[in-house]
């Protein structure tokens, strides 16, 4: 059971409408998405709030194998190239709450760049993100045809069973957006660099990786914030920022 109070007003969950979205994925596109989700037995969006009553996934395994998840994301792109926003209007548009993201950015910046645990190559690549975020969000906008995007495609929001069928849980910032982005957040967030050019390989075409990165560093820094100074987590989020702050540095 997943239940959602009104997102604060003023909010980035606010202006993307995240918990209504994922009412409407369950009520319209889960049963047609080509993708295994939980099966949902309801989505209520209530005065109130929403409600979601989903299957159980809790005996699958969490996360995926990076590379069968990759070929997992590229085939639900490749399904909906060109048609996820003609299907369902309602999808977020690229760019949503870019300038809030921006602004939450432009005031987390000066604590991160504060920390000690974060590399040469990550202090340098956040501060160069300082006032182009909105920026980078519309060229990750424009790395691809528009699709069906999941939004948050790390491994923290898949689940495999035993036989390796992978699972897509969490659709509060499902988009019609350009299927690179899913692979880039699920590269910063969930792939150690030695496997990088592996995953990407499974995905198939990526030639656009390099416009969607610096967005999915942004989020990649923005999560890094959450983590204590020094910890195991920071340190694999400052390993895959640098690697990413390495690839846009080599770009031509």
């Amino acid at each position: 059971m997943k239940r959602r109070g009104r997102p604060a007003p003023g909010s980035i969950a606010e202006a993307l409408d995240i918990f209504s979205s994922e009412i409407r994925f369950y009520r319209q596109i889960a049963p047609e998405a080509g993708v295994r989700v939980p099966a949902c037995y309801l989505a209520a969006d209530q005065p109130d709030g929403t409600l979601l009553v989903l299957e159980d996934l809790s005996g699958w395994a969490p996360g995926a194998e990076p590379a069968a998840a990759a070929r997992v994301l590229a085939r639900m792109h490749a399904r909906w190239s060109g048609r996820a926003a003609l299907r369902w209007p309602w999808l977020r548009p690229v760019g949503a709450a870019a300038e809030l993201v921006e602004d939450l950015y432009r005031k987390t910046w000066p604590d991160l760049a504060r920390r000690d645990d974060l590399p040469p190559a990550v202090r340098q690549l956040g501060e160069k993100l300082v006032g182009k975020v909105t920026e980078s969000e519309l060229a990750a906008g424009r790395a691809g045809p528009l699709t069906l995007a999941h939004g948050d495609a790390s491994a923290a929001n898949m689940r495999t069973n035993t036989t390796g069928e992978i699972a897509l849980l969490d659709w509060e910032d499902v988009s019609a957006a350009p299927g690179i982005g899913d692979l880039a957040w699920l590269l910063v967030s969930s792939v150690e660099p030695g496997r990088w050019d592996e995953v990407t390989g499974a995905y198939g075409s990526a030639d656009r990786l390099l416009d969607a990165l610096p967005a999915a560093a942004v989020q990649g820094l923005l999560s890094l914030s959450g983590s204590a100074d020094g910890s195991a987590e920071a340190a694999a989020w400052g390993e895959r920022l640098a690697f990413a702050a390495a690839r846009l540095q080599s770009a031509p």
